[in-house]
């Protein structure tokens, strides 16, 4: 790797560590801009050269901060496309007869089938070197480039089909997302967005502050009367930090009581999210996705004689099973959570899930 790229990594590196940089969509955004620049300024003749760089790269930027799954997420989305513009370029120069190697495209007919018949299969044939593959493998990232850029446009977009006049609608925390989907359904339909506070970042009265100036009725509600207004609410519309491959959900802390709380009163919940926080990562260990924040925020250090007799923990995120969501909103539409493991086969590779260094 150069030294001009090196510093980049380096950099990227420090903010993450530092927490400078945080939240998925600033992460991804950054990621990807990385990587563009490590396949374009550096030397590689053959495909294997260049997943072995990129892999490297992810390793060092996920070891930065575990939590930011985004990152992961990115790097095996361009891992991804190398293979399939290397796949690409060799069937252009090999018949299909010939072709040992060859696979066909993954389309919407993939099936769990092809997931697991994929996974065994090994990356030697990367090792072939081929031509032209830098400004076809830089391209088809751009474009990872802009469905970022237009994620939010693209599900606010489905808004109306959602959220229809005099609906009572809960949701938590501030998520950029959900602002923006609700903002877009308030320009057709008329409705109450009950926010809950989210304590002890109280980011949802900033939420609420955002919704009220874009003239939507909003009330702001405390956590402990989740459970109590449950009853009156039509529909649940949350944020999340990201999405696993079960479906499960890592979200602000508040979210799990939210979606039980709505699956007591047989309330739906839909999460809006954008597939670059779908992570093809299953919660072997929930915590290992978690923030412990700084606890002051919960009990203040000034409270001395009681802090040496308690421990006090302030958790940011919650996971949140698969069973208590009813559909994702993506920039693709919307999917029920079984389809998931199917996004999962079209964005990403079976190979790619670790990052180990190629043979």
């Amino acid at each position: 790797m150069s030294k001009g790229t090196n510093d980049l990594v380096d950099n990227l590196v420090a903010k993450l560590k530092r927490r400078q940089l945080v939240g998925s969509s600033a992460v991804a955004q950054a990621t990807l801009k990385l990587l563009i620049v490590v396949i374009s300024k550096n030397n590689w003749s053959k495909a294997n050269d260049l997943l072995n760089l990129v892999r490297s790269v992810g390793q060092k930027l996920i070891e930065a901060n575990p939590t930011e799954l985004a990152i992961g997420n990115i790097v095996r989305r361009v891992l991804h496309v190398i293979r399939e513009e290397f796949r690409d370029a060799e069937a252009s120069s090999t018949s299909i007869e010939n072709s040992e190697f060859q696979s066909a495209p993954l389309t919407t007919s993939s099936s769990m089938y092809n997931l697991l018949s994929e996974t065994g299969s090994g990356d030697k044939e990367y090792a072939h070197a081929s031509s032209n593959l830098r400004s076809d493998i830089i391209q088809e990232v751009r474009d990872i480039r802009i469905e970022l850029d237009t994620i939010y446009e693209n599900i606010k977009n489905q808004a109306t089909n959602h959220i229809h006049s005099n609906e009572i609608i809960m949701t938590i925390g501030r998520s950029r997302t959900v602002e923006e989907f609700l903002k877009m359904a308030s320009n057709k339909r008329k409705f109450h967005v009950l926010v809950a506070e989210t304590a002890p970042s109280y980011l949802g009265q900033q939420m609420a502050l955002e919704l009220s100036n874009a003239g939507i009725e909003t009330t702001v509600i405390p956590d402990s009367a989740v459970f109590a207004v449950m009853s009156r609410v039509n529909k649940v519309i949350l944020g999340t930090h990201a999405v696993l491959a079960n479906g499960g959900l890592v979200a602000i802390s508040g979210t799990h009581m939210m979606a039980a709380a709505a699956k007591h009163h047989s309330i739906p919940v839909v999460v809006c999210t954008g597939l670059y926080k779908l992570s093809p990562l299953y919660p072997h260990d929930e915590d290992s996705f978690n923030v412990v924040m700084n606890p002051d925020a919960v009990l203040g250090f000034e409270e001395g004689e009681l802090m040496e007799k308690v421990t006090v923990t302030n958790p940011y995120y919650d996971y949140v099973s698969p069973n208590f969501v009813n559909l994702f909103i993506t920039n693709q539409g919307g999917h029920p959570p079984s389809y998931l493991y199917r996004l999962i086969v079209e964005n990403y590779d079976p190979n790619d899930h670790t990052f180990d260094p190629l043979a």
